[in-house]
């Protein structure tokens, strides 16, 4: 069927991936115990600014039934950590190195420093240049956002391409319209400009499906990586009508409401322990009683739901393409968050700079047609056209968090905070159960170098490389054990944390203090402890800033 048609089914429930009996095959055909797999194909599936919870098996309310069955099917981690933002998190995932030390610790621009250069540095190696010298065909879709050089004619050196992919489809630039992206690029050339029809959520789906299906018909001995990087649900707040229509309604009982179902729901399904307060509404979320504009805010969040419905969808179509052509078994699907929920409000003038006139190339200042584009939260004007550019705002994100606090960009736990789902049924046994060990996306390189049998290289291109940071999740496939790991560390823009064992100390932009956590009793970070253990707080203090000058936190600009 085409993808319209599938679309239709599936939306409608009439399609066989989004129906109960795909959640129950994929839970059905794990290795039995004790088995040795094959090394895997891999496909890694990284959103962008989805939240921990939004997810359905995950306690959320939005129809993700293709993500669910791979989550109830495989596991489900419960505390993985991201960079807290799109490209730091972009560059981490690739490199296996925390983000400063590939150079992008900040966003897309050259700050002067090592750490902050906007751009992968040379002294790193990418997932697809280890992978693809250990036999791997390499395909990347979607968002890359790890290069400052984002023009076709311009330097080149550190697109997929260059970074070790053997196929590319996608936007070099970060953010951007899903109807007419800017940067649109099929590997090292532009694409034209996208007809009536595009929806660049599709079209991420697409390519993804047809780059697998070449590799299968051309190397089908060899196995595959596909790193499918979708923009959904960033903002703008872009989608078909049709798709919006799917979603009218289900949001109507508002952020509060909404926010203690998910709640309950999480605590049904383990995702939380009952020892966790769930925080009060965020500062600058209103009661939803006294909310304004409230046609125009469940619109936002129908906009939302629209966008991340329509990469399940994507993801469904995949995975049937993987089962049909006979490779679903022996393919280690990842699916995660680059961060969490965005609480951005489109609506200043320095807002308004960016997104017309920065250096990224965000939106244009009129659709291809020649109609100009609103940018800016205005509640007169519903999201959802390409002639909009909006985003849905902190109360939303607030629900997207549940049950944690705060948001994208800050290093409390809902700004880094990511669901994880790993999917493979040749290779994990132990299938719908939670998996609650520390990890971080530093433990994607060494992961996958294990599973692939592949050499992490001390030197690459005559560079010297630097040494992985993180620690294989392998042995968290079999069971629930401690994984034996350094402390995980986050910083972005001042924001900055170090989790070891129980303890989390915390801290918001450069002149906020440190915060202390037993997260053990209360990750959703409700009691601060620092006045009461100021020696556990000096010891982690300390260890961040040894750390933050081991890996180019500092210098830092200004």
């Amino acid at each position: 069927m085409d993808r319209r048609e599938f679309v239709r089914r599936v939306s409608t429930g009439s399609a066989a991936l989004a129906g109960p009996a795909v959640l129950g095959s994929l839970a059905g055909c794990a290795a039995p115990s004790g088995t040795v797999a094959p090394r895997p194909n891999v496909v890694l599936i990284f959103t962008d600014d989805l939240g921990y919870s939004d997810i359905g098996c995950y306690g959320g309310e939005l129809r993700t039934p293709n993500i669910d069955a791979l989550g109830m099917g495989g596991l489900r981690f419960t505390n993985f950590i991201n960079a807290a933002r799109c490209c730091p998190s972009r560059a981490c995932i690739l490199t296996g190195l925390y983000p400063h030390q590939a150079g992008v610790g900040g966003m897309m621009n050259d700050r002067g420093v090592p750490g902050y250069r906007g751009d992968l540095g040379r002294d790193c190696v990418t997932l697809a240049e280890v992978l693809r010298d250990a036999g791997y065909g390499t395909y990347a879709t979607g968002k890359w956002h790890v290069t400052r050089f984002i023009e076709a004619d311009g330097p080149k050196h550190n697109w997929p391409l260059q970074r070790g992919f053997d196929r590319y489809f996608g936007t070099i630039t970060g953010a951007g319209s899903y109807f007419e992206p800017q940067t649109l690029t099929l590997d090292n050339d532009p694409v034209e400009e996208p007809g009536e029809g595009f929806y660049y959520t599709d079209a991420i789906g697409d390519r993804s499906e047809q780059f697998i299906e070449a590799h299968i018909s051309q190397r089908p001995d060899a196995p595959f990586f596909l790193y499918q990087s979708f923009t959904a649900p960033h903002w703008p707040l872009h989608a078909p009508e049709e798709d919006i229509a799917l979603a009218r309604g289900r949001f109507d009982a508002g952020w509060d409401r909404l926010r203690m179902e998910r709640h309950e729901r999480m605590l049904a399904a383990g995702i939380v322990d009952p020892r966790w307060t769930l925080p009060v509404r965020e500062a600058g979320a209103p009661p939803w009683e006294e909310a304004e504009n409230r046609a125009w805010q469940l619109r936002r969040m129908e906009v939302y739901a629209a966008q991340v419905e329509s990469m399940d969808r994507a993801i469904g179509s995949l995975v049937e393409t993987l089962r049909r052509r006979g490779v679903l078994d022996d393919t280690l699907i990842l699916f995660l968050s680059d961060n969490g929920g965005c609480a951005e409000e489109i609506n200043t003038q320095g807002w308004y700079d960016y997104i017309l006139r920065g250096g990224e190339r965000v939106s244009r200042e009129f659709t291809l047609d020649g109609r100009p584009i609103q940018v800016g939260n205005d509640p007169a004007v519903m999201p959802g056209p390409d002639d909009t550019y909006q985003s849905y705002g902190l109360p939303w994100a607030n629900l997207s968090n549940t049950p944690f606090r705060l948001y994208k960009a800050l290093t409390h736990t809902g700004g880094v905070a990511t669901p994880l789902i790993a999917h493979w049924p040749a290779g994990i046994s132990a299938v719908g159960e939670p998996r609650d060990q520390p990890g971080h996306l530093i433990d994607f390189m060494p992961t996958l170098v294990e599973l692939a049998g592949a050499t992490y290289p001390t030197e690459y291109g005559g560079e010297a490389i630097q040494p992985m940071e993180g620690v294989s999740l392998v042995p968290a496939f079999a069971d629930d054990r401690p994984l034996d790991r350094d402390p995980i560390y986050v910083e972005h823009e001042g924001s900055r944390a170090v989790m070891d064992g129980i303890w989390k100390a915390v801290a918001r932009g450069n002149t906020g203090p440190w915060e202390l956590y037993d997260t053990q009793v209360d990750r959703t970070e409700t009691r601060d402890l620092a006045v009461r253990q100021p020696g556990e707080l000096a010891r982690l203090s300390a260890m961040w800033e040894d750390w933050a000058n081991r890996v180019r936190v500092f210098p830092r600009p200004g």
